[in-house]
């Protein structure tokens, strides 16, 4: 039994106790907001909140992470090139990430012809990427379902893969890159390319005659090391714009350029090691507005036949062996035709027709450094004899396959007076091949 005062005791330290209980319970109790929180998480701006797409973990991809099986291959052959990649100074390749090809820099989607709603790689853009490589092999030639390549203004090296297993493809343009060895012959399979330009880059040997077999619209070869001669296969393209230019080409122009006649619009000879006559048959591009065969060792004379091109703007066979006599009939198409210059500087030429001398006034034909006397500008009289007393071997050409409106029989009439030129309707594609390394 415990006495009063240990009675009194022991109840006050039960009260204090009680007290200290309580105290604690109301300091880890939740408040209601806390309550609520434990069934509702806090909001924030994830995107899994939003009904957005999960963004992509850092594990391996699997093909359910893509929107087809097609892009989840071509993922993979990206990846891969991407590794090869040496030198990016526009950051290109950062870019190449996430489980979308077709949203990386420098690539296009399209449904492939013989699948339905199955959207894959189809076309590649890297013009101007400055994007740096040892080979293109393992990529371009790993994308299946490809129809359009574009790498001009890159540094790519080795040679262009095999193309064969890519049943689309149409056109290959990797200009100005540094890509070397022989002409890629594996092109010569490809039933559906339509354009091909491989220009500014070190390509070398001989240009197979299969090329011309080929149904391409744009041909571009120049500013390479190809040389042996012209394949006389040129008669069957139907090629309308064609540069062989800054190469070693050797040989004559092929005669059968007149079978080009229904599709030929511009072409570039210039600065070649071509030898031999013009042949007549270049008479018969009627759909040529540019002809270029300056800077080269072509001789004989001009053939009437030059006479018959009517939409012809430049002609430039300046830089030649060239002689004789040049034609009215060849200085008339700036009155009867297109012309708006005609260059036959750096030749042998001795006169010129009366309808030329209005030329020369208008600065539309350009003698200099010929041997006609009276004119400024020419080369010296030992140099004219000595070259022409060499014999010659180009027959006279008087092969004309048009009529014409100023017949050259001995310049004897007198022709109208030769308008201003007129301005071309727009810029030439193979000029501008050769002077400009951008491509379209």
């Amino acid at each position: 039994m415990f006495n009063s005062k240990e009675n009194t005791m022991w109840m006050m330290n039960l009260r204090l106790l009680l007290i200290l209980l309580f105290l604690l319970v109301l300091v880890t109790r939740p408040t209601s907001q806390e309550l609520l929180d434990v069934v509702q998480p806090p909001s924030n701006d994830s995107q899994w909140q939003c009904g957005c797409e999960t963004p992509p973990s850092h594990g391996e991809a699997s093909p359910s992470d893509f929107p087809n099986l097609l892009q989840y291959n071509a993922y993979k052959v990206i990846q891969r090139f991407k590794k090869t990649i040496t030198s990016d100074p526009n950051n290109v390749t950062a870019t190449w990430v996430g489980y979308r090809p077709c949203t990386d820099k420098g690539f296009s989607c399209e449904t492939p012809p013989d699948r339905k709603n199955t959207p894959t790689i189809a076309s590649v853009d890297f013009n101007g990427f400055h994007l740096c490589a040892p080979t293109l092999s393992g990529f371009l030639d790993q994308l299946p379902d490809l129809a359009i390549f574009h790498a001009n203004s890159n540094g790519f090296s080795g040679t262009v893969p095999n193309l064969t297993s890519l049943p689309f493809f149409y056109e290959l343009d990797v200009s100005n890159n540094l890509l070397t060895g022989q002409f890629p012959s594996n092109l010569l399979t490809l039933d559906e390319l339509l354009f091909l330009d491989i220009r500014y880059n070190s390509f070398a040997g001989s240009v197979p005659a299969g090329i011309f077999w080929l149904g391409l619209d744009v041909l571009f070869l120049n500013n390479n090391g190809f040389s042996q001669p012209i394949p006389a296969s040129l008669g069957t393209s139907p090629v309308a714009y064609l540069t062989l230019a800054n190469n070693g080409f050797t040989g004559s122009i092929p005669a059968s350029i007149g079978n080009t006649s229904n599709t030929l619009i511009e072409v570039l000879f210039l600065n070649n090691r071509l030898s031999g006559c013009l042949p007549h048959e270049i008479g018969l591009l009627q759909k040529a507005t540019v002809f270029d065969a300056g800077a080269n060792h072509i001789t004989g004379t001009i053939p009437l036949s030059f006479g018959c091109l009517k939409k012809v703007e430049q002609l430039n066979l300046a830089g030649n062996l060239l002689y004789g006599h040049v034609p009215s009939v060849v200085c008339n198409l700036a009155e009867t035709g297109s012309l708006l210059n005609l260059s036959l500087s750096d030749n042998y030429f001795t006169s010129v027709g009366i309808s030329c001398w209005e030329l020369i006034e208008n600065k539309v034909l350009d003698v200099s450094r010929n041997c006609i006397v009276g004119l400024p500008n020419q080369r010296s009289l030992l140099e004219c004899a000595r070259f022409l007393l060499k014999p010659k071997c180009c027959p006279l050409s008087a092969y004309i396959p048009c009529p014409l409106n100023h017949p050259d029989s001995s310049d004897d009439v007198l022709p109208l007076p030769a308008p201003a030129a007129k301005p071309t309707g727009q810029a030439s594609l193979t000029y501008n091949a050769i002077h400009n390394t951008h491509s379209k």
